[in-house]
């Protein structure tokens, strides 16, 4: 599985890359306007930083204005995607860019067929928003388990980010249903290598070395 940073704060980038678990970035224009810098000044600063794919998304909604942000995006960088809404004139933009070799990454995927739709009509990742599904009592993994097995009925090279992550059972569960990606934001990074089990091990190791110190003294 790979891990996408679910940020566009730099120094939060370069930290968690440095521990080797960064496989690419999702941006979005709310994550952008935090950071109080110009929008192509953040995206290349984070496209020279990490090596794998970075989203950057239109703000365009119709499909001449999707089209034309997301030619000028790619020219930025070679890594990066372009995010499109999932609505019809995102389709009709995907599926143009992707004749273009343009990347992808369709967003707000909340149903199976807004997904297939979404690989049909080229997208190089599609991103089911587990969260958000959660909050109106939907099953988020559930529909990241049924589009895998669909993309996998009809080959489909298009890949599932799972989005909206919250918690670290939301990881995992989008492992187990066979997610290819999961953008993580910032602040659920540190959770995942820590466990209160983990803390009270390490420090009943060292109370035991230095018992064992003490008594070759």
């Amino acid at each position: 599985m790979k891990f996408f940073l679910d940020t566009a704060n730099v120094e939060e980038i370069k930290r968690v890359n440095d521990l080797g678990l960064v496989d690419g970035v999702t941006t979005n224009p709310s994550l952008i306007s935090k950071e109080g810098r110009p929008f192509e000044e953040v995206i290349k600063e984070i496209c020279s930083v990490v090596d794998g794919p970075v989203s950057a998304e239109v703000v365009g909604l119709t499909y001449a204005e999707m089209v034309a942000e997301a030619r000028q995006l790619a020219q930025g960088a070679d890594n990066v995607v372009v995010k499109i809404p999932m609505t019809e004139d995102g389709l009709k933009a995907v599926n143009t860019l992707s004749q273009e070799g343009i990347k992808t990454n369709v967003t707000l995927i909340f149903t199976v067929s807004q997904g297939l739709m979404a690989a049909k009509a080229g997208a190089t990742y599609v991103s089911p928003f587990l969260g958000r599904l959660d909050d109106i009592g939907s099953d988020g993994l559930g529909l990241v388990a049924d589009l895998k097995t669909v993309f996998d009925n009809y080959d489909y090279d298009t890949e599932i980010i799972a989005a909206s992550i919250r918690h670290l059972p939301h990881l995992e569960g989008s492992a187990l249903a066979g997610a290819d990606i999961a953008t993580i934001p910032g602040s659920i990074f540190p959770k995942l290598w820590s466990h209160p089990l983990t803390d009270s091990g390490i420090q009943a190791f060292l109370d035991d070395w230095k018992k064992f110190e003490d008594s070759q003294k």
